[in-house]
């Protein structure tokens, strides 16, 4: 519940609680960052706090699907605020597991407050390594750090019968295509599959199939959203930029910037693709009416513009907890700018990148 201030006759303030408003039906669809996920993580848990909002699904990709899972479970063991303690919990494990990692800010980098690990002697060596030796060679074991605090932090067995629905989207590394995971499909294995990058990890075997990270080709998916829930606002949590200024000159630069745009083409294209439906959409067609109902928003984050694709493997808490905190602001100021257009009005306007088409 929101708070506003008022004014007595002695010039004294005081606070008092804003009407309580309807329930608002939402979903979430998260993108995928490594531990830049921990932005979204602060962006869920400020919006958790609002009781007005009520999370029907959850899509995501990579450290969104990590994000979605475990908010998924939390809901199912305590509502919102089960959700919140869920995501804390998880992102510290994470932080904990990563404190004696050979990927470290080197002690000038630390004195000068870059989050980056463009100067780590083990980055760079692994950066390289990665551009001459494949996974299966530097690791051929296929162990994941991830694997144990999925296994300790997440009851699979209750998210699979929790009333937030999960879409987890990983790439099928032999059709290129798209797979998405719903609730009853989601193991450890499936949460590891969609955050696979083929450079640093083995293809992840589901169903004698194998899969790479999520993000080649859906980041998120967002079809379900839509045609699967009755919610007809989706609220979009990016990570990486659709737009970063200048050119990128080093061979770092052009491969970050490489990533983020491969990554979002595929988000670009299905949003380009729902606002064709929906201005095609037929009076009267279930199908089509499913389209013009829908109200897209996002919740912007100027943070990763000032952030490279090496601090996105670090997993230091000082990072992490900045992290959360840009995306509670973030997060804040989409409900001061938008909150009051969630369950009436789209507040991103998808068929302007039908216009840019032209």
């Amino acid at each position: 519940m929101k708070i506003s201030e008022e004014t007595s006759t002695d010039g004294a303030r005081t606070k008092r609680a804003a009407p309580r408003r309807a329930k608002v039906l939402v979903d979430f669809a998260l993108q995928g960052g490594g531990s830049h996920g921990a932005f979204t993580w602060g962006v869920l848990d400020r919006l958790l706090e609002e009781p007005w909002l009520e999370v029907e699904g959850v899509s995501g990709t990579s450290a969104g699907a990590m994000n979605a899972a475990v908010l998924a479970d939390g809901w199912a063991a305590g509502g919102a605020e089960g959700a919140r303690k869920a995501l804390d919990t998880y992102w510290r494990q994470v932080s904990d597991a990563a404190r004696f990692s050979p990927f470290q800010r080197t002690p000038l980098d630390r004195m000068f407050g870059r989050w980056s690990l463009d100067h780590s002697p083990m980055f760079i060596a692994m950066d390289f390594m990665s551009r001459l030796f494949s996974p299966y060679q530097l690791n051929p074991g296929g162990s994941n750090a991830l694997a144990p605090i999925l296994a300790k932090e997440i009851d699979f067995e209750r998210l699979r019968n929790s009333p937030v629905k999960v879409f987890v989207t990983a790439t099928n590394v032999r059709t290129g295509r798209p797979r998405v995971f719903r609730n009853a499909d989601i193991t450890p294995e499936v949460l590891m599959a969609s955050a696979c990058l083929p450079t640093l990890f083995q293809a992840v075997e589901i169903d004698g199939e194998s899969y790479w990270d999520g993000g080649y080709s859906g980041n998120p998916t967002l079809a379900p959203l839509v045609g699967e829930l009755v919610s007809d606002d989706t609220i979009l949590i990016p990570i990486n930029p659709v737009e970063r200024p200048g050119t990128p000159k080093s061979a770092a630069e052009i491969l970050n910037r490489l990533n983020e745009v491969s990554f979002n083409a595929v988000l670009i294209k299905e949003l380009k693709m729902m606002a064709l439906l929906r201005q095609n959409s037929i009076p009267g067609n279930d199908e089509g009416a499913e389209w013009a109902r829908m109200r897209v928003h996002i919740v912007r984050n100027p943070i990763m513009n000032k952030l490279g694709y090496s601090s996105k493997l670090n997993a230091e808490w000082e990072f992490l907890s900045m992290l959360r905190d840009e995306g509670r602001k973030s997060a804040e100021e989409f409900l001061v700018a938008h909150g009051d257009d969630l369950g009436k009005r789209s507040t991103l306007d998808i068929d302007q990148l039908l216009a840019e088409m032209k």
